[in-house]
């Protein structure tokens, strides 16, 4: 048995829930062994209690209570295994940009961002091997869901990292994405302010709009063309960053991101179009303030299904204005 750890939430560790930090650090400690310590106020976190759900913010401190022998602690937490080898020439075949500070890489689609149940293979799990010329292994800063691909920014040093979050977490950075929707909004651009929370099981988490006890979400809209009477492809500039929250806001307004079907159910989904299934929302881009000189703006090119359904209905890139330096 082990005696009182205290623990500080590292950048590449913001946003991710409490279980799944756990998880991460103690694996063989049982969900309902967490419940039970979180129940009885033994795991503090900048000392108050917490859920098993809250989502952590990178300088946080964890009170973690004697822990069972078995429940050994993880010595590198989120990589339990090597890493995949394809996975990584992968990730090196996409470095959009690196700098001392800053890697920024054209994240595929279908590979999660972090590990959790079930998910042995994953970005954070390859990250010591896009070191190059560095001592340290670059930290996460945000993060993109499984299905998403785009742009991905990474923290070269642990002041880098912190920086990156700080810009995430006040929202000086500038987010662009490009999704495919069914139908077409009604208003040709507009804003879309509809407060989110999230419902279901921690591995089947869901975002839904709720007005009384919701998180702020705010989505900027513009329709770039159309196509068919079918479908739309819309500019996507998130203002805030919950959870899901652009699929949320676009099923919101009746026009489900084609191949959503966890919040778009069978209307997203268009039965004569290869790659239907494909979720396409697309990181396109992000601007990032620079502390000297002009701002970095990276961005990422159409992952080869999404380039496909372009071509199927006839989108060209040169209708769409990118994010600008």
């Amino acid at each position: 048995m082990s005696g009182v750890q205290h623990k500080t939430v590292s950048p590449d560790e913001a946003d991710i829930r409490l279980d799944r930090w756990f998880k991460r650090h103690f694996p063989a400690l049982s969900h309902g062994q967490l419940e039970k310590m979180l129940r009885k106020g033994q795991v503090r976190l900048d000392g108050g209690r917490v859920k098993a759900n809250h989502r952590l913010e990178a300088g946080q401190e964890l009170r973690i209570p004697p822990m069972p022998d078995s429940a050994t602690i993880n010595p590198r937490p989120g990589r339990t295994m090597e890493p995949d080898a394809n996975l990584v020439r992968q990730l090196r075949d996409n470095i959009l940009y690196k700098d001392d500070e800053v890697l920024a890489i054209n994240k595929p689609a279908g590979i999660a961002v972090q590990g959790g149940s079930g998910v042995s293979v994953h970005i954070d799990g390859a990250l010591d091997e896009l070191k190059f010329e560095a001592k340290e292994r670059p930290r996460l800063v945000h993060r993109l869901d499984k299905d998403t691909a785009g742009v991905l920014l990474l923290g070269r040093t642990a002041k880098a990292a912190a920086d990156l979050t700080k810009a995430f977490r006040h929202r000086e950075t500038e987010k662009l994405y490009w999704a495919i929707v069914i139908g077409r909004p009604d208003v040709a651009d507009g804003q879309i302010e509809a407060a989110v929370s999230k419902s279901g099981s921690p591995n089947d988490e869901r975002m839904h709009i709720d007005a009384e006890n919701g998180k702020a979400a705010i989505t900027d809209f513009k329709v770039i063309a159309s196509a068919a009477g079918k479908v739309s492809w819309l500019d996507l500039r998130p203002r805030t960053g919950r959870t899901h929250q652009l699929r949320v806001h676009c099923a919101g307004i009746d026009t489900p991101i084609l191949g959503d079907g966890k919040y778009g159910g069978r209307t997203a989904f268009l039965a004569d179009l290869p790659g239907a299934k494909t979720l396409h929302l697309f990181a396109r881009g992000i601007k990032l303030p620079r502390p000297v000189g002009r701002p970095l703006v990276v961005h990422a090119h159409l992952p080869p299904q999404i380039a496909e359904t372009f071509k199927y209905f006839g989108f060209e890139l040169s209708e769409a204005e990118d994010l600008e330096a």
